[in-house]
């Protein structure tokens, strides 16, 4: 039996060559950014807990109420701006004050119960809001008076099929509507980005 093997050349150890100052300041000046900005989170994370606000509601359009000196855009819908106006029987109607009506006459002088952590861009709290155990939210786009923002898209498709509201004619998406009258950032959809978003904004806002 016979055995055969190659000869080959045994490997010197190179040890690593050290590194530069200047990568070294570099590695330095990375571990302290990752450790300020984790600093930063564990001391802004209060700013995404979940707020509770409550009491007696001054109704400002179909999707917005102040209570106490919070002011709160019900999440996930979009009504009519109060000074809308939509088309049915080939008039026009005041559909945003209707939208304001219906939100009253679902509150009928009830406290008001809102909760949320996200902020819009205008500073205001979007809430889930309920009154007398009733989702104000649910029940605005449920009425008709208005559309699924981010969410209630069945109830939404239950309104429109119904033409109940403002699909008993034709209007203007609200936020087309805002964009066209009043030359403003249209708001984002309350949707899973937005809340992205909004959370780091809350974080990173030096106020």
């Amino acid at each position: 039996m016979s055995r055969s093997w190659s000869r080959r050349p045994r490997q010197r150890y190179v040890p690593p060559r050290p590194r530069s100052l200047w990568r070294r300041l570099v590695d330095y000046a990375l571990a302290v950014l990752v450790l300020g900005l984790l600093i930063l989170l564990a001391a802004r994370l209060d700013r995404i807990e979940t707020r509770k606000t409550e009491g007696a509601a001054v109704v400002n359009d179909g999707d917005t109420i102040t209570l106490g000196i919070e002011r709160i855009r019900m999440r996930g819908i979009d009504a009519p701006e109060y000074s809308q106006v939509c088309r049915k029987g080939g008039a026009g109607y005041p559909c945003g004050k209707l939208a304001r009506q219906s939100l009253v006459r679902l509150i009928s002088g009830k406290p008001v119960s809102c909760t949320g952590w996200q902020r819009d861009r205008y500073g205001r709290l979007l809430g889930d809001c309920n009154a007398g155990g009733k989702d104000l939210n649910r029940a605005q786009v449920e009425a008709g008076w208005a559309v699924a923002y981010g969410d209630f898209e069945t109830e939404e498709a239950t309104a429109r099929s119904g033409k109940a509201g403002i699909w008993a004619g034709t209007f203007d998406e609200p936020h087309d509507w805002r964009e066209s009258h009043d030359h403003e950032v249209t708001e984002r959809k309350h949707g899973t980005l937005a809340s992205i978003g909004d959370a780091l904004r809350e974080i990173f806002r030096f106020r």
